[in-house]
Formats: C-alpha cells, structure tokens, sequence
C-alpha cells in the first residue's frame, strides 16, 4: 500500500497510509484460499465475515463486499486503520505461517473507503419496538450498542459530553491515523439507522443516570477511559508538562495544528521527551514532530520487546524522526524561576522478574541517573475511567471504585436495566475490544427489552 513519504507527512496532517486501488485490492484478494475452517474468522473479536467479504473483494462486488462487512461491524473504515490486525485476524491467517497474511486490514479499509466514495446502502430497519435506549457515550463501544438495537427496532439516544461525536475516536486518535472525515462519515451511518446524538450533554451534570433511567427502558455506559494516569513525581505541574489525554485532545478535537484559524495553542518547543510505549505515546511523539520539534524522543522504562505500540507504528515514528531511549525512567522534571519545564532527570532500567503484566519489572539501577534537556513532556502511561459521574449509584463500581463492575459477556451490571462496555469496565484497550463489548451489550439489552412488558 502505497504511504506518503517522511520527508513530505512530518510536515502535514495528511494520512500517512494512501489505501489501495480497486486493482490492488482485487489482487490481494485474489491471493486468498478462502479455508474453509476461516481460522482468521476465529480471529476477529467481532466475528466478521472475512473470508465471504473478501471473496466478493476478488470478484469486483465492492458494495456486496461493504454489506457483508456491516453485517458485523459498524466501524469498517476505523478498524481497517486502527484494529491490530496483526494480533488479531491476520495472525491466523494459515499464509502467515510461511509468509505474508492476506491483508484483511487494508480490504477492509478499502472496502469501507469506496463505499463512503460511492454511497453507503443504509440497510432498512424494522417497525418501532416503542422501547427506548439511552447510550452514554459516543466512543466505538457506544456507537456499535446504539447501531445494533437501532437495527432491532429500538428507538435509540446517545449522550456525549463532548461537542463532537467520536469519543476516543475524535479526541484521541490523530488525524494522520484516523482522519476526522472517515469517522464523521462512520457516524452518519450510525445516525441513518434512526439513532440520535445529543452533543455538549455530559451525563451528571445536566442528567443524572438516575434520569435516564426514570426515561429509558434501558441505559448503556460506554463513557471510556478519558482520565489519565500520572507519574507522581516531582515536577509534574510544571508548565509545558502535558498528559496525552490533553495534549491530543487540543490537537484533534480543538484542531490546535490548524492554529491560529483556530484559537487552540499548543505549545512544543524545540525539544520534546514523551513518557510511554503505547499507541498513545507514539502518537503523540508523531503529533509534536508535525507541530514543529526538532527532537522528539520516547521514554520507556522497557525495552522494544516489551513495547506495546503496533510495529507498524513504531516503524513509522522511526523513520519521521522520533528518537527512542529504551531502559529510561524518569526521576524528577525540573523547571526554570518562570515554572516551566527544562530538563527531564532520569534513571536508567534493568529488566527484572516477570510482574503481573506478564512482562519483566523494570528495576532502576542505582547511580546511572543523568538528565535530558527539554521543553515539553507528554506523559502517556496509560488512562483510566473517569467514574465521577456515577458516584451516585456506588453499586455499579467495582470494589476498588476505578471501574464499572459488568458482566463481560453480557454487560449487565448490578443495577437492572443499565449495562455497560468498553473501557469503562475494562481499563484503556483497543477499538476494536470496545466495539466487541458494544455488541456483546446491544445483544444482551435487546433481549432484556424483548422481556419487559
């Protein structure tokens, strides 16, 4: 698949990833067997069709092949940017074994990309239910539950907070990965099978979720994990010291890299240290380069195998520039007599026993601290669910209080009626685990509401 060069994307917002072209597409298609035990099926948390999609792929049935594909997943476009395929489907893919998998990933985006460039065929939904669903939250999870039960008939409302639909997908993803046009267009779907979203509406503060559940049969939690973990060192209030959530939030969703025709400064510097090894944090390494840096380098207290970040990600930050220091901690941020950050004193890391992770511990070794001069940190450790707005109903939190305690393969939760997914429930995971959730919900509450009288 044809990708810009990296001399050309650390200067633009643009998709890095081209997609293919319909001949493209249809010859990698064409190297599928089409198994019949579809071991890359197996692999798809959703269950999609792959081997019926890409069959239809092969023969030039492009929009048969995008209906196959809604059949089970309502995010086709997103996924086939975003999913770990590699983990996932592809890993199965009885071609891996000796050589390249199928490219399930890139079909599926292409699929999904002609589709939007050609039309999308809205499937007809049944007569009303009379039942009412309330959905908090416009994440993937929210979004396949609402899709899902539009499809059954039921009347459906989705609350986000935000003033953009999306969730994770809009705040937090950038634009170079997901572009905003192709979950705008995702969202258009949804909203065509009759689901309704009510923006600028954070659920414990204009409602309570003890209101929705006076209004609605039923009511989905599918808020996600928007607060981030901090590092608890000294320093950390310094300016110029961002967490991820922050820093690409302004980016995406407030389109700081527009600025000023939009009024959402971000401010770089020079020298930018990243604290991390996920998705995010490469991200947002990759985000400061395009905003102007001239170094960028990632912190990670393991080592590259260790490193949770897609290899194709990694490979990208590489070749934009974005510098990586394995076996790094940092210690302290220490700043200047104006309270912003300069410098970053670190310490470096041995590989210890395995911890619960199931990853060796990272053990500081005494008396190798230095420090790196910089003039912006972006930590990006990680995000938990922000559960304030449920504090009202303490029997939904699990007993530590972080988490909504729900069924995992049903959603419910202890409370009748109210189910939930997605990270809410299961800490900060990938789309495609979110979207997973949604539709193991959407299932669970259409038959609770076929139950009521």
């Amino acid at each position: 698949m044809a990708i810009l060069d990296p001399t050309m994307r650390i200067r633009t917002f643009d998709e890095v990833t081209l997609g293919y072209t319909s001949d493209q597409a249809k010859r990698e298609a064409a190297r599928c067997r089409g198994c019949s035990q579809a071991p890359c099926r197996r692999g798809c948390p959703i269950g999609v069709d792959i081997p019926g999609f890409i069959s239809l792929v092969k023969e030039g049935k492009f929009r048969e092949a995008a209906q196959r594909l809604r059949e089970r997943n309502t995010l086709p476009a997103v996924c086939g940017r975003v999913c770990p395929q590699d983990r996932n489907c592809e890993k199965h893919c009885v071609l891996a074994k000796k050589g390249a998998p199928i490219a399930i990933g890139r079909l599926e985006r292409f699929v999904a990309d002609w589709e939007r460039e050609h039309g999308m065929t809205v499937p007809p939904t049944p007569g009303s239910t009379g039942k009412r669903v309330a959905v908090v939250g416009s994440g993937p999870a929210g979004l396949t539950v609402a899709a899902a039960l539009a499809r059954k008939g039921h009347s459906v409302t989705v609350f986000e907070a935000l003033h953009a639909p999306g969730g994770v997908l809009s705040y937090g993803i950038p634009q170079f990965r997901l572009p905003k046009e192709v979950v705008a267009a995702e969202i258009d779907y949804v909203c065509a099978l009759g689901v309704k979203i009510e923006l600028n509406t954070p659920i414990g503060k204009l409602y309570s979720l003890r209101d929705l559940r006076r209004e609605y049969d039923a009511v989905f939690l599918g808020t996600g994990a928007g607060l981030p973990r901090l590092l608890g060192i000294p320093g950390e209030h310094l300016n110029g010291v961002y967490t991820a959530n922050e820093f690409l939030t302004r980016v995406n969703l407030m389109k700081a890299y527009l600025f000023p025709e939009y009024a959402t400064p971000v401010r770089v510097g020079k020298r930018v240290a990243v604290i991390g090894g996920g998705n995010v944090a490469v991200d947002a390494a990759r985000v400061a380069v395009r905003l102007g840096a001239e170094e960028v380098v990632v912190l990670y207290r393991r080592t590259l195998v260790e490193m949770p970040v897609r290899a194709e990600e990694y490979r990208f930050a590489c070749r934009e520039g974005v510098f990586f220091r394995f076996l790094v901690a940092p210690l302290e941020f220490r700043g200047d007599a104006e309270g912003w950050v300069r410098e970053v004193l670190c310490t470096r890391c041995e590989l210890g026993e395995v911890d619960e992770s199931g990853r060796r511990r990272p053990v500081p070794v005494p008396g190798s601290e230095f420090t790196i001069p910089i003039d912006t940190v972006i930590v990006a450790i990680g995000q938990e669910p922000n559960i304030l707005a449920l504090a009202e109903v303490s029997e939904l939190l699990t007993p530590s209080g972080r988490f909504v305690g729900a069924d995992p393969e049903t959603g419910a939760t202890p409370v009748p009626g109210v189910f939930a997914g997605g990270d809410l429930v299961t800490g900060a995971a990938t789309v495609i685990q979110a979207m997973t959730a949604g539709r193991r919900a959407a299932k669970a509450i259409d038959r609770y509401l076929s139950e009521l009288e």
